[in-house]
């Protein structure tokens, strides 16, 4: 019940802003809407945005349980000297979790935050680039969180030819200090590429799956998170406020034990171009 629940909501939501969507597409500007398009998917692009990011997964523990994860990732540029951009993003999540397991209990509430910074070049050529920090607290309740501090390097590179966004976003962090309980170790890997494909009318199509590696997993089978799918999206306008709209599927080729086959992401981002 509560499973159909959770795709009556999404689905809802989705089929909504939808036709929203729809309804007003006409009040923008072409060259303003695919302009904001490739911008959008532009991890280090000078623009000021907030992303609500939800995940709905399947099939979790041995209860085949749903998991959604709310994630909201505001990213604000800062002008760092007079060659430089210092892109600011956090990863904020909101967690609702049924019972994966036998006696563990439904969860919701904060996850562990994540900050990303990029320093890249205010001029950059063919090749766009950034680099720098990342860095996850410990915020997330109960066991909604890994209890660990964690910093490491992460970078981002993409090419923009034409119609295509492409590139790849990596990052690897390690803890480096417990929280308020003794922690099982992190050594976190994170590979995501992305492939966009832009459209007349601000439609585009899209993948960008992240491919993970818990360094620390015992069992060789659970190191890796695989997944492989696509989606379409769509920028408009309501009003004078851009917005960027994308449905995503994906199916885990290769998991760790216990752990989802698919997830459908739905992604709704509000844009304040200068």
């Amino acid at each position: 019940m509560k499973t159909k629940k959770v795709l009556i909501l999404t689905l809802a939501l989705t089929m909504v802003t939808g036709l929203l969507s729809t309804t007003w597409a006409a009040e923008t500007d072409k060259h303003d809407t695919e302009s904001l398009a490739k911008a959008s998917q532009n991890p280090v692009a000078s623009l000021i945005s907030v992303p609500f990011e939800n995940n709905t997964t399947f099939n979790n523990g041995t209860e085949d349980s749903v998991v959604d994860i709310l994630n909201i990732k505001p990213v604000i540029p800062m002008s760092f000297g007079e060659n430089w951009n210092l892109i600011n993003r956090t990863i904020v999540p909101v967690i609702y979790q049924e019972e994966r397991f036998p006696d563990e209990g439904n969860r919701f509430g904060l996850g562990d935050i994540t900050y990303q910074g990029f320093f890249s070049p205010k001029k950059p050529g063919k090749i766009i680039w950034g680099m720098g920090p990342q860095l996850g607290l410990p915020t997330g309740m109960d066991r909604l969180t890994s209890n660990q501090w964690t910093l490491g390097p992460t970078a981002v590179v993409l090419m923009m030819p034409g119609h295509w966004v492409t590139g790849v976003l990596v990052s690897n962090v390690w803890d480096f200090g417990g929280g308020y309980k003794p922690s099982e170790d992190v050594n976190f890997f994170s590979f995501q590429y992305f492939i966009n494909y832009n459209m007349k009318g601000g439609w585009y199509l899209t993948t960008a799956p992240t491919i993970t590696a818990n360094w620390e997993a015992d069992d060789s089978g659970d190191k890796w998170t695989v997944p492989f799918g696509g989606g379409v999206g769509r920028v408009f306008k309501i009003g004078k406020q851009p917005l960027n709209l994308k449905v995503s599927g994906y199916y885990n080729v290769e998991k760790p034990d216990y752990a989802s086959d698919w997830n459908l992401q739905t992604q709704l981002t509000f844009m304040f171009p200068k």
